[in-house]
């Protein structure tokens, strides 16, 4: 031994056949773990953090994120599920299952005599005849139900039976929705929006855009059809200047003067949204919503309500694209352009 190693004093070494073993068996731990999460008989553990919270669950996603995986090799088996179901979103206890298992063969053949290479080089060859036949079995095209029954065999696995059956067609008529011929799907356009009043049983799915803020003045309507969408982004109140300044006045009456000033600023804006209104709108019954991303004062809320204007205020920016996207038009960030 004439090679100098410099080791942490406090490091474990472990050798070949030792270092072999090591790994094998934290696979094998890791597996035992989450054995009995598999299916839709599996049963739930209880995660208890270092705060006192308490986690029920027997999704193997949240458990291998939740745990404090210190072996390395373990963390590395725990990083591969995890990302497979981040892609897919589901079969993270399966693939873990399926490796601990290998390994578990690969360990009977080694302490045979098996040179660890040559399992490995099998593994590689089991691997390429595995795609191959995925690829011959896969189906090219699915059909409603065919999503329903997958749907329902992952779901199954993570929430009790009934919940699962109800969540079942809600999920897979939501992703039917969003799709797009020849697109990626984007699933950001699928929010999930808890209700806390409600139970998971009162589950429901609306094929539409549901904004959890509403019209901001009680005269204004409570439901509206058959009416044009005005998305904006500008503001219908008092602001602060950008930069640092300041009004200087003399008297009362030139401090009136600055607040009428500012006040028809705004009343001009709204006044171009009133008119906007009544040139589309005409005589007819059609209604008018604006829906703005930042703030309307209670004055501006009060004219629009006089017209019959539904006016949703300080609007999500998600939300702002959504509408655009379902209804078409673009939003629009000044009233000069507007016509």
């Amino acid at each position: 031994m004439a090679a100098v190693k410099q080791l942490n004093p406090k490091a474990e070494v472990a050798r070949a056949a030792q270092a072999l073993d090591l790994n094998i068996s934290a696979a094998m731990g890791l597996q035992d773990v989450l054995r009995t999460n598999l299916g839709p008989k599996g049963t739930m553990k209880m995660l208890v953090g270092g705060a006192g919270d308490i986690k029920i669950t027997k999704d193997g996603n949240v458990l291998l994120h939740e745990m404090q995986i210190q072996h390395p090799t373990a963390s590395l088996i725990a990083r591969v599920a995890t990302a497979q179901d981040d892609i897919t979103g589901d079969g993270t206890t399966s693939n873990v299952l399926i490796i601990g298992e290998l390994l578990k063969q690969a360990k009977v053949y080694i302490s045979d005599g098996l040179h660890p290479r040559v399992a490995a080089e099998g593994f590689d060859l089991a691997k390429k005849k595995a795609l191959q036949v995925l690829e011959e079995m896969s189906v090219k095209k699915c059909s409603r139900d065919d999503l329903i029954n997958v749907a329902r065999t992952s779901l199954r696995t993570k929430v009790k039976n009934q919940v699962a059956d109800l969540l079942t067609e809600i999920i897979v008529d939501a992703v039917l929705a969003i799709k797009k011929e020849g697109e990626p799907l984007d699933l950001h356009m699928v929010e999930i929006m808890t209700m806390e009043h409600k139970t998971e049983m009162d589950t429901k799915l609306v094929k539409g855009l549901v904004m959890d803020h509403g019209a901001r003045h009680p005269d204004m309507p409570k439901k509206v059809t058959d009416a044009f969408i005005l998305t904006c982004n500008v503001s219908l109140e008092y602001e602060k200047s950008e930069v640092n300044s300041g009004f200087f006045y003399k008297s009362a009456e030139e401090r009136e003067k600055l607040v009428k000033a500012e006040r028809a600023f705004c009343d001009d804006k709204v006044q171009q949204v009133i008119d906007l209104k009544r040139a589309v709108c005409g005589n007819t019954d059609k209604g008018f919503v604006v829906v703005n991303q930042k703030g309307v004062d209670p004055n501006s809320l009060d004219a629009l309500a006089r017209e019959g204007i539904v006016a949703l205020r300080r609007a999500k920016r998600r939300n702002m694209a959504r509408i655009v996207l379902a209804c078409g038009g673009a939003a629009v960030n000044s009233f000069a352009d507007m016509k």
